[in-house]
C-alpha cells in the first residue's frame, strides 16, 4: 500500500480507501464492520470515509463503534455534511448546518475531532461567503483539521479558494468525484488546471461504477447486489457498457487480475488521484479490492492502451 499526499497538504493519505455509501447500516451489519476494519487496516489502508445522510447517521455510529479499536492516530476519517434531515435548516452549506452537522457527525462517531469534513455538494442558497467562514471556524475550533468539497464544478472550487483567500480563510485541501472508466472528464478534464493552480487532491469514489466494471452484471442482476437493491442506479447498465466489461476481462485475464482489481488499479494510476474509495458487502470483496494494490505496478504503457482499445467502437 502507497500513502499519498492528499492534493498539496502534509496529510498522507493510504492509495486505497474504505467508504460507508449503501454498505454500512444496509448490507453489512456492526460485527461484520468490525471485521472489515480490521482487515482494512491490516492491508494497510487507513482514510476511512463517511457522510450524514448515510443510513440516516447510522453509517457514522456502526464506523465509530469499529474505530475505537484502533489508535486515533493512526487513522484519517472523513465525513460530508449536506443532507442531515428534514427540517429547513437541516441540510445545505449555512454555518449553522454545517458547524450542527460537523457536531453531530462527531457524536455519533464518538470522536474529539474529524481529520477531513467536505461539503457534500454546492450550495447555491448560502452564499459562498458564509461557507468558507463556517469551515474556516470549524477547522480553527478543532473539530476538523481539513476540509473538501464533493461534487463541485471547477468554476465552485476555484470560487471558493479566491474566496478564502480574500477572507484570510482557510481553503478547501480536496475534491470528491466520482472517477472510473466509465466517468472521466471532470476529473481529467474539467479539473484539470485546479491541481497546479490550487494543488487540489482527490479522494475519488465509485471506482467500480457501481459495480459495473466487475463484471458481475454482464448477464443479470443478482439478487442482493448494489444494483439490484438501489433501482435508481441500474442506469450505469448499458448495452454498450457490457460489451466494453468483456473486453476488459481479457486484458484482466492477462494480468492475472480480476476485473474489479482492473479497475481500480487504474485509477491508482493517475497521479492526481491521492485516494481512491473503495467499498463492499463481503469479505472476500474487501480483500480483492484491497488487493488491486499489488496489480498497480503491472499496469504499463501497452496495459493502459490495451484498456483505452476496449472504449473504441
Amino acid at each position: 500500500m502507497k500513502y499519498n499526499n492528499l492534493g498539496r497538504s502534509g496529510l498522507k493519505v493510504s492509495e486505497l480507501s474504505l467508504g460507508s455509501w449503501l454498505t454500512f447500516g444496509n448490507s453489512i451489519d456492526s460485527s461484520q464492520i468490525k471485521e472489515f476494519l480490521r482487515t482494512a487496516v491490516s492491508m494497510g489502508v487507513n482514510f476511512f470515509d463517511n457522510a450524514e445522510v448515510y443510513s440516516k447517521g447510522e453509517a457514522e455510529t456502526l464506523m465509530g463503534e469499529a474505530l475505537r479499536e484502533f489508535r486515533r492516530e493512526e487513522l484519517v476519517v472523513s465525513t460530508k455534511i449536506f443532507w442531515g434531515g428534514n427540517g429547513p435548516n437541516d441540510t445545505g452549506l449555512s454555518w449553522k448546518h454545517l458547524v450542527e452537522g460537523t457536531r453531530n457527525s462527531l457524536r455519533r462517531m464518538r470522536l474529539s475531532y474529524l481529520d477531513l469534513v467536505f461539503c457534500h455538494r454546492p450550495d447555491p442558497n448560502t452564499p459562498i461567503e458564509e461557507t468558507v467562514r463556517a469551515m474556516d471556524f470549524i477547522i480553527k475550533s478543532g473539530y476538523a483539521f481539513y476540509w473538501g468539497t464533493s461534487e463541485w464544478s471547477r468554476a465552485q472550487i476555484e470560487t471558493a479558494y479566491i474566496t478564502a483567500e480574500r477572507l484570510g480563510c482557510i481553503p478547501p485541501i480536496a475534491e470528491q468525484p466520482q472517477y472510473n472508466m466509465f466517468h472521466r472528464e471532470r476529473v481529467e478534464e474539467e479539473y484539470s488546471d485546479l491541481y497546479a493552480n490550487f494543488g487540489l487532491g482527490l479522494t475519488t469514489w465509485s471506482p467500480l461504477a457501481s459495480g459495473v466494471l466487475s463484471g458481475k452484471y454482464n448477464e443479470v442482476i443478482p439478487a442482493g447486489t448494489r444494483l439490484a437493491n438501489n433501482d435508481w442506479l441500474q442506469k450505469e447498465i448499458t448495452k454498450e457498457r457490457i460489451e466494453t466489461v468483456k473486453k476488459l476481462k481479457v486484458v484482466a485475464d492477462d494480468l492475472g487480475a480480476t476485473l474489479s482489481q482492473l479497475a481500480i488499479a487504474w485509477c491508482l494510476k493517475n497521479p492526481r488521484v491521492s485516494t481512491t474509495i473503495t467499498g463492499a458487502t463481503r469479505m472476500s470483496q474487501l480483500k480483492e479490492n484491497l488487493s488491486a494494490a499489488k496489480i498497480r505496478d503491472k499496469m504499463s504503457e501497452e496495459v493502459m492502451t490495451r484498456i483505452a482499445a476496449c472504449f473504441k467502437a
